[in-house]
């Protein structure tokens, strides 16, 4: 794909304009760039939003939604809630979603697409060290 190098930026500057509601990420622009190049796409789904450039991107990887990154300049136009349900689209019986406890505008997004959340931790697994919340969507006709 040759997208990775465009994704590497955009998550890079997606994530900067999201402090102070995310955590500045800690690893520098190289690091980022290295990781994003060395996904394995025949074990993960990308999918981007284009129009004259990248707009947004999602990452998924079996039943996790890695990533869902949208351009700052693009953010509030509907890229995020279209890749989103792109993802529903591709797991319908659910999937579920790391975001931290201080981004309440991710949380907004993801209750308003009817994710709920289903657990918190204190961040003592994520790199940042800090609290995080798990959100699923449940599928359409989820198990009682």
């Amino acid at each position: 794909m040759t997208d990775l190098p465009a994704i590497a930026d955009l998550h890079l500057r997606a994530r900067a304009a999201a402090y102070p509601a995310m955590p500045r990420g800690i690893h520098p622009p190289h690091e980022v760039q290295e990781w994003v190049a060395g996904w394995d796409l025949s074990e993960a789904a990308v999918w981007v939003a284009e129009r004259d450039g990248l707009l947004g991107y999602a990452r998924l990887w079996q039943d996790w939604l890695e990533d869902l990154y949208v351009d700052p300049a693009h953010q509030g136009q509907g890229v995020g809630s279209r890749l989103l349900e792109e993802v529903k689209t591709q797991r319908p019986h659910g999937f579920r979603l790391w975001v931290f406890e201080s981004n309440t505008p991710a949380r907004a997004f993801y209750r308003a697409h009817g994710l709920v959340e289903i657990d918190r931790t204190d961040g003592a697994g994520n790199e940042e060290k800090l609290p995080d919340v798990k959100m699923a969507w449940p599928g359409p006709a989820p198990a009682p």
